[in-house]
C-alpha cells in the first residue's frame, strides 16, 4: 500500500511539472531600459567584463583587445594574462583590435578569435607593446563609448572612429577614416585571449572576391580542439592583400615571421596574419561584416544572409538594441536612486551575455564527438560554467527566461548522447569539455527547472544522463565517493568541496527521480545525498578531509584557501556549503544558536592576507571579514540566518552586500561576474529573495533594494513587488504579505510566485 500511494503521488507530481500555464494578456507596455545600462561596469579589476556589442545570448561578442601579453614568459606563467580573461581593462590606455569571441567574467579564459585593426600610414603587422612599435592604438575614455548591441572609440592614432554592432551570428564594423589614401585592415589570426605559442593547430583563408573573404581557425587552448569558420564582406573593392606567416620562436612574446605572400587568394599556416588594403578618401566609412560559424564557411554565409545582408549599420544596432531592450523588460523596477537601477539593469544585461547561441540559422551545429548535427525542436546554446551558474543564473532564467533555459537544459542532454563518457557537461565550450571545477551540477540545472514546473523536456531521458553522470567512477573522485561515501584527499584534491558538492548533486538527482516517479533511484539518491555526514569533525565543528583510509588528515587549517580540501574557499565557509538540508547541518554543528554565532565570525573576523595569497580568485574587494563573496561557494551562506533564530541577521547582511559589493562605476563588480552568477544573486538579492537550495521550488527571504518590480512571467502572468518604508536605512523585512495575506514563513513558493500577484514587504529601520 505504502508504494502505491507514492506512485500515485508521483504521477500527480508528474502531471504538475508538465502542466502549461494558461495564457493571460497584460497591459504592460516596455519601456526605455537599455540607458540604464552600463557594459563598463566589471571592466575593471577583476570583474573580467568586455564592454563590445553583443545580442541578447549571442554567439558573437564584438568586442576590443586592450591585451597582448602571452601567457608564459621564458616557461613561466604570465601571472598579468589572468586580468585579461575578457580581453580589456579599463586601466589600459592601448586598443589591439576588435575581435568576435569572449567569456564575459570568467576565471579562466579561450576564445578572442579573429581579431580586426584598421590602420593606415605604412603598413605595420606585429602589435607591439608599450616598449615595442606595432599596430595597436593609443584612446582614450573620453572618445569611448558603450551600451547595449553598441561601441565605438577613436583610435588616436590614425584618426579613426571604430563602431561595432552585432547581430546573433554576425559582428558589424563601421570605421570611418581621415585624410588617409590607403587604409589597411589587419586579420590577426594569431590573436587570441590566453596566448599561448602552441594555441594555433592551423587556420585558413580564401579571397573568394574583391569584398568576400572565408575560412577558419583551429585552436588548441583551454578547449582542446576548437574549430570556428568565418565569412568576411567588405564595403568596397579590396584594392590587393597579403600575408605574413610567423614561426613558432617568440621574441618578447611576438613571433617571428619568415614567410610572405602577395594577391594570392589562398593563404594557409599555423600563425598567420592577413592585411587588406582599400582606396579611401577623408571622412569616407569602411564597413565589414563578420559571420562566425561553428560548421562550415557556407553556414557563416547563411547566417549573413539570414541576419545581415545589407550595409544598413545603423538598422542592426536599432535591431540589437530593441532585443536588449525587450529582454530587460522582463523586470521592471523602481530604486531610491538613479545608481542602483544602474547596477540592477547592468547586472541583468550581464546575465543575458551567455550561454549563447551554438548553431547557426539553419540548426547545424557541431557537437561534442566533434561530428555535425542539427538541433530538433530546440535551439543549441555552448559556455556552460556550471560550477558557478547552476546557484542562481539558471534559476533566474527559469523565472523570466523559462524557453531559453529547457533549451538550454536540451542542449546539455545532447552534449551527454555526444559523450564517450555518458557524461552532461561539467564546463564546456565550443563542442569541448574542460573539466573545470568540482560537481556534476548540470543535474541541478534539470531538477530546478523540474521543481519549477518548467520541464518541458523528457525527464526520464534526463534521469537517465543524470545517473550516468553521476557513476563515472574515473571523474573526480566519484568511484572511491561510490564505494566510501567521501571524496578522499590523497585520492583526489579538493576533496571536500567534491564531496559537498556531489551530496548536493545527488540530491538533485533524487528529485528527478522523484519526478520521473522511480522509487528506487530517489531512495538510493537521497541516502547518497547524506554523505555531507561522512567529512564532518565532531572535535574540531568544521568539515575536513579524509584520507582513503577513513581518517581525518591530521595537518588542517580551517582558514586556509589552499590545500585544505576545499577549491576557492575554506573550512569557514564553504564547509557550510550543505544547501538541500541546512536544518540537519545546523543541528548537527551545534544547533542554531551556535551556528549563527559561527555566521557572525564568518562576516566579523578578518581573514589575514596569506591566507588567501596563492588564490587568484579570492582578492580583497571581495572580501568582508572572512566571507568572499567574490567567490560563489559562500552566495549562499547570508540567507542562512533564515534557519535560526536571528533571521534578520539575513536581511541586514544582504543589504550590506549590495551595497559594498556591487555599484554603478567601472570597478562595480567585487570579483570574476562568473558567467552571470555574481550579477544573478545581485538581481534576485534586489527583488528580496534568493534561491538557496536549486531543485527546490523554495526561495529564501532577504531584503529587497528595490522600491517596486513588474516581473513579467512565462504565460502572460505579473508578479508585483512592493516595499512600504523602502530607504537606505530600512533593511529590515517587518511584515511580508502575498496578495494581502500575511507570509509566516521565511521561505517564498516559486510556483505560487509563477501565478502572479503581488509580494508586499514593509521594511523598517529595527529588526523584527
Amino acid at each position: 500500500m505504502k508504494y502505491i500511494c507514492i506512485s500515485i503521488f508521483m504521477i500527480l507530481f508528474f502531471l504538475s511539472c508538465n502542466t502549461p500555464v494558461k495564457e493571460i494578456s497584460i497591459d504592460r507596455p516596455d519601456q526605455s531600459l537599455t540607458q540604464f545600462v552600463n557594459p563598463f561596469i566589471g571592466t575593471k579589476n577583476m570583474g573580467h567584463t568586455f564592454p563590445g556589442a553583443t545580442a541578447p545570448f549571442g554567439m558573437v561578442q564584438l568586442s576590443p583587445e586592450t591585451n597582448q601579453q602571452p601567457m608564459f614568459i621564458d616557461g613561466a606563467y604570465n601571472k598579468e594574462t589572468y586580468r585579461y580573461c575578457s580581453g580589456y581593462q579599463y586601466d589600459d590606455s592601448c586598443i589591439y583590435g576588435f575581435s568576435h569571441t569572449h567569456f564575459s567574467g570568467t576565471g579562466h579564459s579561450d576564445l578572442g578569435d579573429f581579431l580586426i585593426m584598421p590602420t593606415t600610414d605604412d603598413l605595420i603587422l606585429n602589435p607591439g607593446n608599450d616598449a615595442l612599435e606595432g599596430y595597436h592604438s593609443g584612446f582614450s575614455h573620453n572618445n569611448e563609448k558603450a551600451e547595449p548591441g553598441y561601441y565605438s572609440v577613436k583610435l588616436d592614432k590614425y584618426g579613426i572612429e571604430a563602431e561595432l554592432t552585432a547581430s546573433d551570428r554576425v559582428g558589424f564594423h563601421r570605421y570611418t577614416f581621415s585624410e588617409t589614401e590607403v587604409a589597411h585592415i589587419v586579420l590577426d589570426l594569431i590573436s587570441g585571449i590566453y596566448k599561448h605559442k602552441d594555441k594555433n593547430v592551423w587556420t585558413f583563408l580564401r579571397v573568394e572576391n574583391d569584398s568576400l573573404v572565408t575560412g577558419y581557425r583551429l585552436t588548441n587552448g583551454w578547449a582542446r580542439t576548437r574549430t570556428v569558420y568565418f565569412a568576411m564582406k567588405f564595403s568596397k573593392p579590396i584594392m590587393c592583400y597579403g600575408h605574413k606567416k610567423y614561426d613558432n620562436s617568440e621574441y618578447n612574446g611576438f613571433y617571428r615571421k619568415f614567410d610572405e605572400e602577395r594577391n594570392f587568394p589562398e593563404m594557409a599556416g599555423k600563425n598567420i596574419r592577413a592585411w587588406f588594403n582599400f582606396d579611401m578618401k577623408n571622412d569616407e566609412q569602411l564597413m565589414i561584416r563578420f559571420a562566425l560559424s561553428p560548421v562550415s564557411t557556407l553556414g557563416a554565409l547563411k547566417n549573413m544572409k539570414a541576419e545581415a545582408d545589407h550595409w544598413d549599420f545603423d538598422a542592426i544596432k536599432t535591431q540589437t538594441s530593441k532585443k536588449w531592450n525587450k529582454e530587460l523588460n522582463k523586470i521592471q523596477m523602481n530604486s531610491i536612486t538613479h545608481p542602483e537601477k544602474v547596477s540592477f539593469y547592468t547586472a541583468l544585461y550581464h546575465t543575458m551575455l551567455g550561454p549563447v547561441i551554438y548553431e547557426d540559422v539553419d540548426g547545424f551545429y557541431r557537437g561534442l564527438d566533434q561530428n555535425v548535427h542539427r538541433s530538433d525542436g530546440f535551439d543549441n546554446y555552448t559556455i556552460f560554467s556550471l560550477w558557478d551558474t547552476y546557484r542562481a543564473l539558471h534559476p533566474l532564467f527559469n523565472l523570466i527566461q523559462a524557453e531559453r533555459n529547457n533549451h538550454m537544459i536540451q542542449s546539455m542532454l545532447a552534449h551527454h548522447d555526444q559523450s564517450v563518457h555518458g557524461m552532461l557537461p561539467i564546463w564546456s565550450h565550443y563542442a569541448n569539455e574542460n573539466w573545470c571545477m568540482v560537481g556534476y551540477h548540470a543535474v541541478s540545472v534539470i531538477a530546478d527547472a523540474i521543481a519549477k514546473k518548467n520541464a518541458s523536456f523528457d525527464i526520464n531521458r534526463a534521469l537517465k544522463a543524470s545517473r550516468s553522470t553521476a557513476k563515472v567512477p574515473y571523474f573526480d573522485g566519484i568511484g572511491f565517493y561510490r564505494e566510501n561515501g567521501f571524496v578522499a584527499e590523497d585520492i583526489s584534491s579538493s576533496s571536500v568541496s567534491k564531496t559537498l558538492e556531489y551530496a548536493y548533486d545527488d540530491w538533485c538527482i533524487a528529485q528527478i527521480a522523484k519526478a520521473a516517479g522511480d522509487i528506487e533511484s530517489y531512495e538510493e539518491y537521497m541516502k547518497w545525498s547524506g554523505n555531507y555526514r561522512n567529512i564532518y569533525d565532531v572535535e574540531t565543528g568544521y568539515m575536513r578531509p579524509k584520507l582513503s583510509d577513513n581518517t581525518f588528515r591530521k595537518t588542517f587549517d580551517p582558514l586556509d584557501t589552499h590545500g585544505q580540501g576545499f577549491i576557492e574557499g575554506n573550512a569557514w565557509n564553504y564547509g557550510l556549503y550543505v544547501p538541500h538540508a541546512p536544518d540537519t547541518m545546523i543541528a548537527m554543528m551545534g544547533g542554531q544558536e551556535q551556528f549563527a554565532k559561527h555566521l557572525d565570525r564568518i562576516f566579523d573576523a578578518e581573514i589575514e592576507e596569506h591566507y588567501i595569497e596563492k588564490n587568484e580568485d579570492i582578492t580583497r574587494d571581495g572580501i568582508i571579514g572572512n566571507y568572499i563573496h567574490g567567490n560563489e561557494p559562500g552566495h549562499h551562506i547570508p540567507y542562512l540566518y533564515n534557519w535560526t533564530n536571528e533571521a534578520w541577521k539575513t536581511q541586514s547582511r544582504v543589504r550590506m552586500i549590495m551595497d559594498t559589493m556591487y555599484g554603478d562605476g567601472v570597478d562595480g563588480l567585487c570579483g570574476n561576474d562568473d558567467a552571470g552568477q555574481m550579477s544573478a544573486w545581485f538581481v534576485f538579492s534586489s527583488l528580496g529573495f534568493y534561491p538557496v537550495a536549486p531543485g527546490s521550488p523554495d526561495y529564501s527571504i532577504g531584503s529587497p533594494m528595490v522600491k517596486d518590480a513588474s516581473i513579467l512571467l512565462t504565460g502572460g502572468r505579473e508578479l508585483i513587488i512592493n516595499t512600504m518604508n523602502q530607504s537606505e536605512s530600512n533593511v529590515y523585512v517587518e511584515k511580508l504579505e502575498w496578495n494581502g495575506q500575511v507570509l509566516e514563513s521565511r521561505l517564498i513558493n516559486h510556483n505560487e510566485l509563477m501565478n502572479g500577484g503581488t509580494l508586499t514587504f514593509f521594511m523598517a529601520d529595527k529588526p523584527n
